[in-house]
Order: structure tokens, then C-alpha cells, then sequence
């Protein structure tokens, strides 16, 4: 099983690692568009308004452009370590075991709006880059990713992909049909055993979810696999509409 996760906004600062090589990380076949964007987002920090404009940031948020400006000889952190925000901190990597972080590290990927789909343990610097902005020189998130990151996907043939990300960076990526796939919504149950989505507790659940495989070292082949790991595991997860699948919480 190949889970993957949408990155955050928010990210640990520094790092203990050698600068980002980019033959390190996951999917090589990736390589060149990622050098696209890093030299895009390198030539845009010479400019600190317009990338302030381009990247959407707020006073108080200018500092970022820093970060792209030194991007490519930045100390870097494994991805699982460098992300922070409701999803990392429910899933919180540090505090697991050695044999929980290589699953970690073999089973889940996060996509990048910066470097495509990296490994939980891939060395990655901070940036700030979000999936709706479009740099000039690369362009749009969608159109820089989508297709190369899908090909990535169809490539490595995951036997199932478990998709936690958000529409958004879904989008990045789109699974290739034919894959093996579900994608997950959090929803409560209300009267009637009634669904309902939720938003507040969507990425505390997801982190959840994957300490819980984690910390388990789950091994899932495909959907009845993982329903079976649920019920085993208390995780009240049930089938949805098409390739979806819905992780109750009580």
C-alpha cells in the first residue's frame, strides 16, 4: 500500500541534513521538472513584491520569500519531520519507533507543490509554495505536476493507494485509472447513522489514521485488506460512493 499525504503550509525551520539533492529523492523521473521549479522559485525571490504577490503572502509573511531565495543550498529534514500543522502533529513521526518510521518511510509520500511526490523520508528544505500559485517560468501547480506525477504513480504500480490529500493536491497528482485506489473523506455519523463531512477535525483524523497503520506496521494489499485492518484496529471505516472510502469519527 502507498498512502499519501497533502504537505502544510507551515514547516520546522533549519535541519541537520546536507543541502537537497535531488537524485535522493523518490521518482527520478521527476528530476527535471523539479529543478524547473526550484530555478523559478530561485529567480522569483530576487523580486521580494513580486513574490509576495505571486505566492500570496501577507505582511507578516514576507519572510518566507528567504526561504526560496536559499533553497537550493538549505539545510534540509526528512519531509514527515519538516511539515508541521493539525495532520503532522496528530501523526507526530518523532515520537514513533525505528520499525514505525520505515513504514512510514515505504509506505507514505507527500506531495509538494515544490517537489512533486517525495518519500516520508526524503531530505527536503523549507519553501513556501502552495498548489494554487503559479510561478513564472513553471506555472501553475495543476500544470507542472499532474501529468508527470500520475506517470510517476502509474509507473512505480502501487498494489493500492490509500489518497488522504486534499482536492487541491490531489490535483498535483492525480491517480492514473486502472491503479487500485480510495480516496478518503472524514465524515461524522448523526441520527439515522446520517453522514455528515467534516472540516475542523479532516486532517487531525488523517494523521490519526496513518500513526495508527504506522504503529502497527500495517500490511494492506488492497481495499478488503484495509477494511480489515480497520475493524481489527477500532477504526470505523466504511465504503462510500465509487472509489471512495469513509473514516468515521465517534
Amino acid at each position: 500500500m502507498l498512502v499519501l499525504l497533502p504537505p502544510s503550509e507551515t514547516k520546522r525551520s533549519g535541519g541537520e541534513g546536507a543541502p537537497l539533492d535531488l537524485a535522493r529523492l523518490a521518482h527520478p523521473s521527476l528530476t527535471s521538472v523539479r529543478e524547473r521549479v526550484i530555478t523559478a522559485l530561485v529567480a522569483l525571490s530576487t523580486d521580494p513584491d513580486e513574490a509576495a504577490r505571486v505566492l500570496k503572502l501577507g505582511k507578516t509573511q514576507r519572510g518566507d520569500v528567504d526561504l526560496n531565495a536559499v533553497l537550493p543550498e538549505a539545510a534540509t529534514m526528512p519531509a514527515v519531520d519538516r511539515y508541521t500543522g493539525v495532520l503532522y502533529d496528530a501523526l507526530d513521526a518523532a515520537t514513533l519507533d525505528e520499525a514505525s518510521r520505515r513504514w512510514l518511510a515505504t509506505h507514505v509520500q507527500i506531495q509538494s507543490a515544490a517537489f512533486g511526490l517525495v518519500a516520508a523520508d526524503d531530505p527536503v528544505p523549507s519553501y513556501r509554495l502552495s498548489a494554487a500559485a503559479s510561478v513564472p517560468g513553471a506555472g501553475s501547480g495543476k500544470r507542472v505536476w499532474a501529468d508527470a506525477v500520475s506517470e510517476a504513480l502509474r509507473v512505480a504500480a502501487p498494489d493500492f493507494v490509500l489518497d488522504l490529500r486534499s482536492e487541491a493536491y490531489s490535483a498535483l497528482g492525480p491517480v492514473p485509472h486502472g491503479l487500485p485506489s480510495a480516496y478518503v473523506r472524514v465524515v461524522a455519523e448523526g441520527p439515522g447513522g446520517v453522514t455528515r463531512a467534516l472540516n475542523h477535525f479532516n486532517k487531525r483524523a488523517k494523521g490519526e489514521l496513518v500513526r495508527r497503520l504506522a504503529s502497527s506496521r500495517a500490511a494492506v494489499g488492497g481495499r478488503e485488506d484495509l477494511f480489515a485492518w480497520a475493524e481489527a484496529n477500532d477504526v470505523d471505516l466504511r465504503p462510500g460512493e465509487r472509489q471512495e472510502m469513509l473514516l468515521v469519527e465517534r
